[in-house]
């Protein structure tokens, strides 16, 4: 077994190759925050948010790793670059105590900063941190059993980081909730957040068989992998859908179109999920495929509100 660094076990304990997620989420709303109101930006703050969401993301996946080892998932899966644990818990690079000690400790961190935000900016902070604590510490005792783990990943991971990040930057004690989020805001988020719902529904297929031994009951399992993968591609399809309508409404800028430059990735990765749903190395593609339509359309959205700031 090659030996790694400590360095090495923990980025790949914490799934770090995959925080650009919580980075491009967060800078989302931290574009917004600007873009309404350039002279209230404060760059304090928009560390701290930024520490908070990268911590809280790290938080649930040491959460996921520490439940996946304690239910056997990890010794049945057939490990991904993108699925499957990072393989340190049943390798014995990390022990069930460290792992368990880390996920507490970035939650309490990630909790601290929003109850700061609770003080300092608007009480609506304190509902989407509770939103993401019950994501983070129930995902797999109680959400992947309820078919509520793809909801609750696309709401903690995806629209209410950009609503929270917005919220946080904007909002001052006593205002109205229709004071400090505009609509716009919203509604861009709804995409993001479907996408962090898909990015965990076609993750699910190579370990449905394992999750199921181990308790869980998501999509994937009761809608079956052949229904699950046309499940994916329509909401894939409903995703771009929203952003080619947003602009057309008057909602937010044509710059948004800057994020349909992935759709045809999206497309590909769709039909492949249709074809190979049940074919393990035919999947595996679009797994890649889907993480670069995720973080990539989640980077153009950002890159769309920041050009609208000069």
């Amino acid at each position: 077994m090659k030996k790694m660094s400590r360095v090495q076990v923990w980025a790949a304990q914490t799934r770090a190759n995959f925080l650009l997620l919580a980075v491009f989420l967060v800078v989302i709303g931290l574009a917004f925050a600007a873009f309404y109101d350039s002279t209230a930006f404060n760059w304090f703050h928009a560390i701290l948010i930024m520490a908070g969401a990268i911590s809280a993301h790290i938080s649930v996946n040491l959460f996921n790793e520490y439940s996946d080892f304690q239910t056997k998932i990890d010794f049945n899966t057939d490990r991904t670059p993108f699925s499957g644990g990072s393989g340190m818990l049943p390798s014995g690079h990390t022990k069930p105590k460290q792992v368990s000690i880390a996920a507490w400790l970035t939650l309490l961190f990630a909790a601290a900063i929003g109850v700061y935000f609770t003080i300092v900016s608007h009480y609506s902070i304190i509902i989407i941190a509770l939103i993401g604590a019950i994501a983070i510490t129930l995902y797999t005792p109680l959400l992947s059993k309820l078919l509520l783990g793809e909801i609750f990943a696309g709401l903690a991971l995806g629209s209410l980081v950009i609503i929270g990040a917005y919220i946080a930057m904007n909002g001052q004690p006593g205002m109205s909730l229709n004071q400090v989020l505009p609509l716009e805001v919203v509604l861009v988020s709804i995409s993001p957040g479907i996408l962090t719902a898909l990015l965990l529904l076609l993750n699910e297929f190579p370990d449905a068989k394992a999750d199921k031994a181990g308790g869980r009951r998501h999509l994937v399992i009761v809608l079956g992998k052949k229904n699950a993968a046309k499940f994916y591609a329509a909401n894939m399809l409903l995703t771009f859908g929203i952003i080619a309508l947003l602009p057309i409404f008057g909602i937010t800028s044509y710059w948004l179109y800057l994020a349909l430059l992935p759709f045809p990735v999206a497309l590909k990765a769709s039909l492949t999920a249709i074809k190979h749903y049940d074919d393990f190395e035919g999947l595996l593609p679009a797994m890649g495929m889907n993480v670069m339509v995720v973080l990539g359309t989640d980077f153009l959205i950002a890159t769309a509100v920041i050009i609208q700031l000069f």
